[in-house]
């Protein structure tokens, strides 16, 4: 398999530890969000929407949207099992992943903050910006794993909400947002830095860091 994606986007971030947590093994191909690189012509080609990730499967196919490929890895690899096997539970941890996927990570992507940025937005607007979708979707998330979590963001093994939520951590701490609110989200996070998977997904240790 091949991903096509950038080292410090939190969607590319998310693909690989649900990669490496399967124990798949990958190539990658850097895609430079800052050069424009995704609106390439040779990208448009493999993926129209000009986002990344995208992967490349071994049979040549090639999958876009992080959460439709990780939703085929989990139906393709389906040991370890990313989402639990009662359909509850499974809708819970997809919750949880949504509050990321769907209600943080859009609103403060690069295209997002250059488009208000464009329309008047300084830097201290654009700070403001980014802290009220990562307060706002953390604080619910901080409940949740109370309500479901016994390590990780459910019960005591990585799930996709796990997947979702250390990207977005990282993203947050680049941001110099404040987490001391959310003890919860960090004690994962303590646990991811330890877990292989985890490590190996992180951005500095990626080949087009930099």
């Amino acid at each position: 398999m091949i991903l096509h994606g950038y080292w410090r986007s939190g969607t590319s971030y998310r693909t690989r530890i649900a990669l490496n947590l399967k124990g798949l093994s990958y190539d990658q191909v850097g895609v430079d969000l800052r050069t424009g690189a995704q609106r390439s012509g040779d990208y448009l080609a493999l993926n129209p929407q000009g986002l990344v990730p995208a992967l490349v499967t071994d049979g040549g196919d090639v999958l876009s949207q992080s959460p439709a490929i990780l939703e085929w890895l989990e139906e393709t690899f389906p040991q370890p099992a990313l989402l639990p096997s009662d359909p509850v539970a499974r809708a819970q941890v997809r919750a949880m992943a949504a509050v990321v996927g769907c209600d943080i990570h859009p609103l403060n992507n690069l295209r997002v903050l250059k488009a208000i940025k464009a329309i008047g937005a300084d830097e201290a607007a654009t700070q403001g910006w980014i802290e009220q979708w990562i307060v706002s979707g953390f604080g619910a998330l901080e409940a949740m794993v109370a309500n479901h979590g016994r390590g990780w963001c459910y019960a005591d093994t990585p799930t996709l909400a796990d997947c979702y939520l250390i990207p977005q951590i990282y993203s947050a701490r680049r941001f110099n947002v404040d987490l001391s609110a959310y003890p919860n989200l960090l004690a994962i996070e303590a646990r991811a830095q330890a877990h292989p998977a985890f490590a190996a997904a992180h951005p500095d240790r990626q080949p087009d860091a930099g």
